[in-house]
């Protein structure tokens, strides 16, 4: 399998994003977002999955954190789709349930090729300590419309919100991790009858 790394960079008159993407790599990251609990949660998807992540963000955080969360989600998911390239040999599907004390979830995603997330998480506050938890969504569903990945996100139980917030992201890593590695008995093949992703 040749590298699978992107650079992608995104710039419109709210954000400017830039991210690269190690797919293969060992869960190193540096963020600078301007956003710390979204820099904290990203570092769990690159210690749990495993993927060297880069991403430098500035945005119009004075109105506030909406476009810069859910323009990182985009960016993010548009460099997936270009690492990941031809999805050959991929296992495709992952899956993960991860606790930490009360709190437990669960992440199945698919490189399917198409953009659907499901996304049913109860969360006891509205804020972790400035961070507005709906914006979670709006990140994943950036994400999601264009890394092209069906993503169902479950929080099972749990009444700390960061408690939450935190399995959501350490199993999204892990998901992600299970479904970009190699499968040995797939090597070079599509996993998919019909032929294409």
């Amino acid at each position: 399998m040749s590298a699978r790394t992107a650079n992608v960079s995104r710039d419109t008159l709210e954000t400017r994003i830039k991210a690269h993407v190690n797919l293969d790599g060992t869960g190193q990251s540096s963020f600078n977002t301007g956003v710390p609990f979204l820099d904290h949660m990203l570092d769990q998807v690159s210690r749990h999955g495993l993927i060297d992540l880069e991403i430098e963000a500035s945005g119009d955080l004075h109105i506030d954190a909406h476009h810069t969360v859910e323009d990182i989600g985009i960016t993010l998911g548009q460099a997936f789709a270009r690492a990941v390239g031809d999805k050959k040999g991929i296992r495709r599907y992952g899956h993960a349930y991860v606790p930490l004390d009360e709190a437990l979830s669960r992440v199945v995603i698919d490189f399917s090729g198409r953009a659907g997330l499901e996304y049913h998480v109860a969360y006891p506050r509205a804020t972790i300590g400035a961070f507005d938890v709906d914006l979670l969504h709006e990140f994943f569903q950036g994400f999601v419309n264009h890394a092209q990945v069906t993503l169902h996100i479950d929080g099972l139980r749990g009444n700390n919100a960061h408690h939450i917030a935190e399995t959501i992201f350490k199993a999204f890593g892990r998901a992600l991790r299970m479904a970009l590695e190699a499968d040995p008995r797939m090597s070079g093949v599509l996993p998919s009858t019909k032929g294409t992703l």
